[in-house]
């Protein structure tokens, strides 16, 4: 089968599953589920063999096929619903289909017996469906129609218990903040299409090779707007406020947004769109104090800032989900600050690494909410590494690989980050200390939660979770290990064009050597490894005496309060509404109460009352008052002549 129909059929599955689930299948639960799961497994076996039969057509690096028909054809618009084949969109598929089959049967044990499982699966494969589009997509009309779906997708499943109140309030409040991102990036296609007239990838990356003066003083601009889609669906600040919120869905639903789809969106598209932001600078003239800074530098900045300040956010948490809700926040500034020193491939290859081991660590913490009754306050935890013996084994394998210890894949593609950053030594600090800081929180979770004493009664008697949650552990711990032997670096720059670039990539044919990094980016490597041992050291000096309560809010004071607290930002936000929007709210509700309405509807209503009211009294039906006024009114009307 060719390329570009199993491409097809890939996107389609998903989308099938959804309507037959909630047209005809809603009040069947188990078979719901099990048409969910066979439509994702089906993607991720259709994906495996359009990855096999495109590597058999042996395209050359940066060359793509493209399967398309028309659809729209406005004015001087003409958009394709196009798919986009390449080796940055079959790396995607597999990452997106093979993670969220494992969600999809994690999911099959851990939302048993909810009385809206039929909805919760329909709910995952329309979520699927949107991000699928979002990769196949081989245009940014096409690309933004399928972003928004991801939108409402993921408002559906973080709101899924929407009887809650703080889950229906952290949907709309995902929903509302990153509505703000993606109208700076309609914005930045607009200006993309008004300035080249199309909004095809491949045809704005030709004309931009062929002319990169074409986008002219609005270059910068637009790389900016079209950056400010990836601030609200990648959580970057300032807009990355609803993502530790999200925590407020079903746990599948967080491994699914915070591994390999929602979160991945907004890094995805700055690889496929790079080619706009690695233009020289250039702002209107209004904007001339910017002269010096490119679309890339905004991107590097605001994802180091992300990173650091996420991770020191962690530092405090208390709630195991919100600590690696925090920990993705980080990680994801980790791979926007990668695209924004130029290394695209650097940035997907921790995205497609990432998504193995946060989703193991997810799912690993939702074992663990399971086993507790629903408990997720880690210091009511405790003694759970001989109760539950998969999750604490794969679980510490996800956090050695988050932590970016060697062989596992989290150090290879961190390894990229680092070495992308060397040539920004302020940048390259800054990752160093989240390096720190992400091996610090993440061995304090484990040393809190996992290891140690029960401190709670649920945790003394708990126990392992069904098989069917077990099994995706394991599978996902095994990529997590492996993953960097896998060539996905090599794949990523084919895809992005960028095969022989640089030597080191391909030396060791698919398999990447054990010591690769320490050859090619020692600095990087070494410095990454010893930031690591830093946090681990802090971690076990504080943590490994398994204390009751946590020892460092005494030694840091005000400072552990502010983390703790998120730097007050939901509170600032809040103050910056208040003296906004809803200040322009009651100056408008009291012109409609009291001028409007009050004289103008109301008041003209009175006046016309009163007036009938008063002509009513001198309608009594008796002729002498009719004469008496008569006779005066024509002594007015003399008087008013006389005079």
């Amino acid at each position: 089968m060719q390329p570009e129909t199993l491409a097809w059929i890939i996107l389609a599955l998903p989308l099938l599953s959804a309507a037959g689930i909630t047209l005809f299948t809603r009040r069947n639960a188990g078979l719901s589920a099990a048409v969910s799961v066979t439509a994702v497994a089906a993607a991720f076996v259709a994906s495996v063999l359009l990855v096999l039969s495109y590597r058999g057509l042996h395209i050359p690096a940066g060359e793509c096929l493209i399967a398309s028909v028309n659809w729209l054809n406005v004015g001087g618009l003409s958009v394709e619903l196009g798919l986009r084949l390449d080796s940055l969109s079959n790396v995607m598929l597999l990452g997106v289909t093979g993670v969220g089959l494992m969600i999809h049967i994690y999911s099959c044990g851990y939302m048993a017996g909810d009385p809206s499982y039929a909805r919760f699966f329909a709910s995952l494969s329309l979520f699927m469906f949107s991000m699928l589009g979002i990769v196949l997509a081989s245009n940014f009309v096409m690309m933004f129609v399928f972003w928004e779906l991801v939108g409402v997708s993921s408002y559906l499943l973080i709101g899924f218990w929407f009887e809650r109140p703080a889950a229906a309030d952290a949907a709309k409040k995902a929903f509302l903040t990153n509505r703000i991102g993606d109208f700076g990036f309609l914005l930045g296609i607009i200006a993309v299409w008004a300035s080249l007239g199309t909004v095809d990838f491949l045809d704005l990356q030709r004309a931009l090779a062929a002319d990169p003066q074409a986008l002219g003083a609005f270059a910068s601009l637009a790389g900016v707007l079209v950056f400010m889609g990836a601030m609200g669906k990648s959580a970057q600040f300032p807009l990355h406020v609803w993502l530790p919120d999200a925590m407020e869905g079903p746990t599948p639903v967080s491994a699914l947004i915070h591994a390999a789809t929602m979160v991945a969106a907004g890094v995805y598209m700055l690889a496929r769109s790079f080619f706009l932001f690695e233009l020289a600078p250039a702002w209107p003239e209004s904007l001339g104090f910017l002269s010096g800074i490119s679309a890339l530098d905004v991107i590097a900045w605001t994802g180091g800032i992300t990173s650091l300040m996420a991770a020191l956010m962690a530092v405090q948490q208390s709630d195991i989900k919100r600590i690696l809700a925090y920990s993705t926040l980080s990680q994801l500034g980790y791979m926007v600050m990668a695209v924004g020193c130029a290394r695209p491939e650097a940035g997907m290859y921790h995205l497609v690494t990432h998504a193995f081991f946060k989703a193991l660590l997810f799912l690993g913490a939702g074992s663990v909410i399971h086993a507790l009754h629903h408990e997720q306050d880690i210091w009511k935890m405790g003694g759970l590494r001989s109760r539950l013996p998969v999750t604490y084994w794969t679980f510490l394998v996800g956090t050695l690989a988050l932590c970016g210890v060697p062989p596992f894949s989290g150090f290879y593609s961190k390894d990229g980050i680092l070495a992308a950053a060397e040539t920004r030594p302020v940048l390259f600090g800054l990752a160093l200390v989240v390096a720190a800081l992400t091996t610090f929180y993440m061995f304090r979770l484990v040393l809190v939660a996992l290891r140690g004493e029960p401190r709670d009664a649920a945790a003394s008697h708990a126990h392992e979770s069904p098989s069917v949650m077990l099994w995706p552990l394991r599978f996902l711990a095994i990529a997590s290990v492996f993953a960097g032997f896998w060539g996905i670096d090599t794949a990523l720059k084919r895809g992005l064009g960028m095969a022989g670039a640089s030597g080191h990539e391909d030396h060791g044919g698919f398999l990447a050597g054990v010591f690769e990094p320490f050859g090619h980016a020692p600095l990087a490597a070494f410095l990454g490894l010893f930031a690591t041992g830093i946090g681990f050291a802090v971690a076990w000096t504080l943590y490994g005496s398994h204390p009751v309560r946590d020892p460092l809010p005494e030694r840091l004071g005000p400072l552990a309060r502010w983390m703790r607290d998120k730097f007050y930002f939901d509170e600032a936000y809040a103050w910056l509404i208040r003296c906004t929007h809803d200040a322009l709210a009651a100056v408008a509700d009291w012109v409609d109460r009291w001028i409007v309405a009050g004289m103008f509807v109301r008041g003209l209503a009175g006046a016309t009352d009163v007036a009938g009211r008063a002509l009513r009294l001198v309608l009594t039906g008796n002729l002498q008052t009719y004469a008496f006024l008569a006779a005066a009114g024509m002594v007015v009307a003399l008087w008013i002549v006389v005079l």
